[in-house]
């Protein structure tokens, strides 16, 4: 059995605000172990924390999509019906592939390197990042929704399809963090 952990700290928005509710994206430092292979990168937090709860049901492929851990994440594409996401970025960032076998998950490196760790533990560790960075929305002001309406769209969906995957039907009397 293998270790993954990740964890985030120095959260702030794009312009190293600690508060800005125009900006829709966190960025924070990140540091992930998967077995021995430490990382440390500055990334678009609450990207990776969306795609960390996608890849709970569902398999990451290295280089596929955005990476776990992207630079960026400037464009959050929405499909029709508001649930789900795809987040677009630049090609700097740090991936991993995490593949589902019954009750683990494998994860392999962009070294190749694989460790098997419970779906238990990884949940346990995914929902603490994820939990983190909403913490981290919540305790600042509303985000200004933008006037574009695909953007706008983007940000709504983000956040329907994080509470779900979080297996949560909630949402604040405006609907928004």
């Amino acid at each position: 059995m293998g270790v993954f952990k990740i964890e985030a700290n120095n959260l702030c928005w794009i312009d190293s605000s600690i508060d800005n509710p125009d900006d829709l994206c966190l960025h924070g430092n990140v540091i992930v172990k998967i077995g021995d292979e430490i990382y440390r990168y500055n990334a678009t937090v609450s990207a990776t924390a969306l795609y960390l709860l996608k890849s709970l049901t569902e398999d990451h492929i290295i280089y596929d999509d955005i990476q776990m851990l992207p630079c960026c994440g400037f464009s959050i594409i929405s499909n029709d019906d508001l649930t789900n996401v795809d987040i677009v970025g630049c090609n700097d960032g740090i991936d991993w592939s995490i593949l589902h076998e019954n009750d683990y998950v494998k994860i392999v490196t962009e070294k190749n390197n694989e460790i098997i760790v419970s779906i238990d533990e990884y949940r346990y560790e995914v929902y603490k990042f994820v939990d983190e960075i909403e913490l981290y929305y919540n305790k600042c002001k509303p985000k200004n929704l933008p006037y574009d309406e695909v953007d706008k769209n983007g940000y709504i969906a983000f956040w329907n399809e994080w509470n779900r995957r979080r297996n949560r039907n909630l949402q604040k009397e405006n609907g928004f963090r």
